[in-house]
């Protein structure tokens, strides 16, 4: 299966899951709790005030060596958006691609994923963890605050 018939598929388009592809073509579902819709809007909100030149999209899919990931938040330069706004996945990643981290995922699945994005044109990762404290990395190395975003604040409200 593709993304493509993913998004199509009236079966699966009320699915209450965020949803990814593997490698394989196979469906991953991940339930998340209230507290990480709560975060993208907070996370999204301060982008769309703080990066006012570019484009924010949450459940973001986005086209990777190991098939469909969908980062939580993204944002995009207005130059990158007019590249892929039509697409059912981004070819090219986001500037910024962001998860929240819940309590199923593990840290190989959250640095597979940064690995992922950064190959596929990324400039940052960053990571929300429970509590709303965020982390930035750029392709080399963790930062202290976002390059792209520097007046980011570090930690968000749920």
């Amino acid at each position: 299966m593709n993304w493509e018939a993913v998004c199509t598929d009236p079966n699966l388009k009320d699915l209450p899951y965020k949803i990814e592809l593997n490698a394989r073509g196979q469906i991953i579902m991940s339930p998340a709790k209230l507290y990480h819709g709560r975060f993208q809007n907070e996370i999204g909100y301060f982008l769309k005030t703080l990066a006012t030149h570019g484009k924010v999209v949450t459940e973001c899919a986005i086209k990777t060596t190991d098939s469909t990931k969908v980062a939580d938040v993204a944002w995009f330069s207005e130059e990158r958006w007019t590249q892929v706004k039509e697409e059912f996945e981004a070819s090219i990643a986001p500037e910024i691609c962001i998860e929240i981290e819940s309590s199923g995922n593990t840290q190989k699945e959250l640095e597979s994923k940064k690995h992922l994005y950064f190959e596929a044109g990324a400039k940052e990762f960053w990571l929300c963890d429970e509590e709303g404290r965020l982390r930035f990395w750029d392709f080399q190395r963790e930062l202290d605050c976002s390059c792209l975003v520097p007046q980011f604040p570090k930690k968000v409200e749920a």
